[in-house]
């Protein structure tokens, strides 16, 4: 595993994928749209990125990383960000307010990541008082700099895209216009977030902003990535065909079920051995944030309240191991159907 520590050690990974050609080819290859997993504050982290990859995800983000920290702060590098060859195609997602930081939070990730995403909708107040977040779709001058200083620097050998939410319905030609000028200075892909930055996630995803956008910028080669409201595999295919984006992501939706772009609507059991054993083969996520993976996909389940509530009792790991054991048939990956079962294993009591 290699945290991301100075850009002289370690190597440099050894495999690579260019997700802006997957985000275009895969309908023509797959007869879908790209499938992405979004970046999700502290949760989608290496041993969850491999479970998403293991059920048709073709993308996987990592969470919000803060330039300005990563950059001053060692330990904050080993804390938020760990790899491995196989963590391919990934794009490490960044909150930034201005160009420097970008610059050189970019230098220090770029031999270990597929692509940086900027962050511009996370509608946070403490976020949007920094001018990150959602504030930079306001700071249009700002954002296109920094697209531009990125892109002039690295050109291809380095995939970047925005994250963007819309502005005021009153002004979608403002989102639009502030779309093109990131076509003009390089941008790999957009992708957006189809919500205003006032927009609560229990309100319905519009999806006729993210057609608008991808009509938009039919004379650009930048393709558009929708996000919202994805929790099926169907939503996933209703999605594409309504707004004509070539890829769909999913945050909130592969949370509960890292398996909905197989197919699955409920949550297999096969995710939680595979993530309890990506836990253990790599180390390093703290135990409060796998157990709530475990939480979310048994809720997915629709597992009782009981078991919930057994599961939230543990204290430590390997107290939440022996637990698992004890209530189901926990598997490993040297048994039989290890990471293949649907239903829940349950013990008989």
């Amino acid at each position: 595993m290699l945290p991301a520590t100075e850009m002289k050690v370690p190597p440099p990974k050894k495999n690579r994928n260019d997700p802006l050609h997957i985000i275009k080819t895969r309908q023509q290859t797959h007869g879908r749209p790209a499938t992405i997993a979004g970046p999700m504050v502290r949760y989608s982290k290496l041993p969850f990125r491999q479970v998403c990859r293991d059920y048709d995800v073709d993308i996987v983000y990592t969470p919000m990383m803060l330039a300005r920290e990563f950059v001053r702060n060692a330990q904050a590098r080993i804390t938020d960000f760990s790899t491995n060859d196989a963590d391919t195609p990934t794009i490490i997602q960044v909150g930034v307010n201005n160009t420097t930081d970008l610059l050189r939070f970019v230098e220090m990730v770029a031999p270990f990541v597929d692509g940086v995403g900027i962050n511009c909708g996370c509608p946070i107040k403490e976020q949007l008082r920094e001018g990150i977040g959602c504030a930079m779709i306001y700071n249009e001058e700002l954002l296109v700099e920094m697209v531009k200083a990125v892109k002039d620097k690295y050109g291809d050998t380095l995939r970047l895209e925005t994250k963007i939410r819309i502005h005021e319905h009153t002004a979608p030609e403002r989102t639009l216009r502030m779309c093109k000028q990131l076509c003009e200075v390089g941008v790999d892909w957009i992708t957006v977030h189809g919500r205003l930055r006032t927009t609560r996630s229990s309100q319905p995803v519009d999806l006729d902003a993210i057609k608008y956008i991808v009509d938009g910028l039919s004379d650009y080669d930048v393709p558009v990535v929708a996000n919202g409201d994805c929790f099926t595999k169907s939503d996933m295919e209703r999605i594409a065909a309504f707004t004509g984006a070539k890829g769909v992501m999913s945050a909130r939706g592969v949370l509960s079920n890292p398996a909905l772009f197989a197919g699955y609507d409920v949550c297999p059991w096969g995710c939680v051995e595979r993530f309890v054993n990506y836990c253990i083969e790599f180390g390093g996520l703290p135990f409060q944030l796998a157990q709530h993976h475990i939480f979310c996909m048994f809720e997915s389940m629709k597992l009782s309240k009981d078991h919930i509530r057994g599961l939230m009792n543990t204290r430590s790991m390997p107290a939440m191991l022996d637990w698992l054991d004890e209530h189901f048939d926990l598997r490993r990956p040297d048994e039989a159907e290890f990471g293949e079962r649907i239903e829940a294993p349950m013990h008989e009591l």
